[in-house]
């Protein structure tokens, strides 16, 4: 049996999903825990195949926090996301903290069991709504000048180059940056690039790729 730990800040949810867990002949619950802090405490004191996280635990980032932890200090335990968000932003921002599986609440249990199998062989797996989500094409609002920004930031080019290049200063273009990632739900330049990658800005600002 694959050793299974429940995260989530609602004891009713945790219920719900040891009854679900039930009935696989794969997965067995052997843990819950409320918070970042006790999952962490639980993770470090018996083994642990796979985490079932909800992104909302006692903060609004306490679920970002632990994938970080686990992600860095114990990546041998594999990590699936489980949220009522769909937003690509969200989506793409828990895989670059270290989630390997995102699954919204909304999806049967066998699809969740689905993701949790791939996972624990070694893929990347996103529930059927999610990659609907995150290829759909959506506006998140980007200005001509942000557009022009991203394509500076993407080239690779020093600050400098870049900002004298826009005809801006350094400190407005990280201004830019900085109004860009928050849109993007991004917080480092390759998570940047994936991001935009998804959305298909990659593709209209570099049409060869």
């Amino acid at each position: 049996m694959i050793r299974t730990l429940l995260v989530d800040d609602h004891a009713i949810v945790r219920e719900g999903f040891k009854r679900l867990f039930h009935n696989s002949a794969r997965y067995e619950v052997v843990a819950e825990a409320g918070d970042a802090a006790r999952a962490l405490e639980i993770l470090r004191s018996r083994p642990i195949d796979v985490a079932v996280i909800d992104l909302s635990l006692s903060t609004a980032d306490g679920g970002l926090v632990l994938l970080r932890a686990l992600s860095k200090h114990m990546p041998h335990i594999k990590r699936v996301v489980v949220s009522m968000h769909d937003d690509p932003g969200v989506v793409l921002r828990s895989l670059d903290e270290g989630a390997q599986g995102y699954v919204t609440k909304s999806v049967a249990i066998s699809e969740l069991v689905s993701i949790l199998d791939r996972v624990m062989r070694g893929e990347v797996a996103l529930s059927s709504d999610v990659s609907q989500a995150i290829e759909r094409p959506r506006d998140f609002g980007l200005t001509q000048r942000e557009l022009e920004t991203l394509r500076g930031l993407l080239s690779e080019l020093p600050p400098k180059a870049i900002a004298a290049d826009l005809g801006i200063s350094v400190k407005t273009l990280y201004r830019h940056r900085t109004s860009l990632m928050e849109k993007l739900g991004a917080r480092t330049l390759p998570a940047l690039a994936r991001a935009a990658r998804e959305r298909g800005y990659l593709g209209m600002l570099h049409p060869e790729l």
